[in-house]
């Protein structure tokens, strides 16, 4: 009966993972442009939610807030021509948005924290009404179903047949993989339904469990989901995980992030927080394509990396060593 209404559930939040996917055209000409150019730039995308990342970890956020916030930040540069200076206030704002939708109150960090911990050059007042612009051009459509969804549908079904698997099938470790790949825009590209598919599959692979392969391929039958479609997503898969993998991952290690700092750091974030903001002010009426081209300094500029500066899921289990070394190395 349990596995029925998985199977159900499952088939219901396929039929919604269309409403939520970035336009491709938008993800594809974010893909083209260069980094110095005028608008958004692959590697200043993948930048920001690895910043993200580290800031879900920070403020002890969900998988899920991280998941959505992606998301939420995927659909509006998509759909808009968004200039590098206002990527830090958009993706705060997602990350921001997300925490809204899925956490309790009580845990959401409030936006004052939001910017003196991330150190970006905004006011709370630009911030809020970044997140009004984004939720008036995302439709207020800000809960959304994900790849994290079908990862824990997945996981879910595979153990309504047996309860021997819990520890064999991690879920932890599949998150974590998850996080992993949203930090390259390509997988933004990828059916919600397949992306977690193609990781579940390669997990499944990795243990050579007949069992859990003969439920993973009735999953693919009865989403009707494609064997090219599947193939392609799981090779891209298999190829970041291969470059992201460490001995580390095979040793989980929950340790809860600490961020230590000086007196004197202490005491530059108290003063930044007060500090006059650089940020040009954020026009109060909707944004479009010709206000975004009205640009002054690009914050980008004089922006450190939060993963250097706070650390992130890099210190835990599964993460990839090359992310670690790339972030140490900032």
């Amino acid at each position: 009966m349990e596995a029925f209404r998985l199977m159900k559930e499952l088939k219901s939040n396929m039929d919604q993972e269309v409403q939520y996917l970035p336009k491709e055209t938008g993800l594809s000409l974010i893909e083209s442009t260069q980094e110095n150019g005028n608008g958004v730039s692959a590697k200043c995308r993948d930048s920001r939610v690895e910043d993200l990342w580290s800031l879900t970890s920070f403020f002890g956020y969900s998988t899920q807030t991280f998941v959505l916030a992606v998301n939420l930040l995927d659909r509006f540069i998509a759909m808009m021509k968004v200039q590098p200076k206002y990527l830090a206030c958009i993706s705060i704002g997602c990350l921001h948005i997300a925490a809204r939708v899925t956490e309790e109150e009580c845990n959401v960090s409030s936006s004052h924290e939001l910017i003196r911990i991330s150190q970006c050059k905004f006011t709370v007042s630009d911030l809020s009404r970044m997140e009004k612009i984004i939720s008036e051009k995302l439709n207020f459509q800000l809960k959304a179903v994900t790849a994290l969804t079908f990862l824990h549908l997945y996981h879910a079904i595979a153990l309504s047949h047996t309860s021997n698997r819990k520890d064999v099938l991690n879920l932890d470790k599949l998150e974590a993989q998850l996080k992993a790949c949203l930090c390259r825009i390509i997988f933004s590209k990828a059916k919600p339904s397949v992306l977690a598919l193609s990781l579940l599959m390669l997990e499944i692979e990795a243990l050579q469990s007949a069992d859990l392969l003969e439920i993973a391929q009735r999953i693919q039958t009865h989403l009707k989901i494609s064997k090219a479609d599947l193939a392609r997503w799981r090779g891209l898969v298999g190829q970041c995980m291969r470059e992201y993998s460490s001995p580390e991952c095979a040793k989980p290690d929950h340790k809860k992030l600490v961020w230590i700092v000086s007196r004197r750091t202490a005491q530059n974030l108290h003063s930044s927080y007060r500090s006059v903001p650089e940020l040009p002010t954020i026009p109060e009426g909707a944004w479009d394509e010709s206000e975004s081209e009205d640009s002054s300094e690009d914050l980008s500029s004089g922006e450190e990396s939060l993963s250097s500066s706070l650390g992130s899921d890099a210190e835990g289990p599964y993460f990839p060593q090359n992310f670690r070394c790339r972030a140490h190395r900032q």
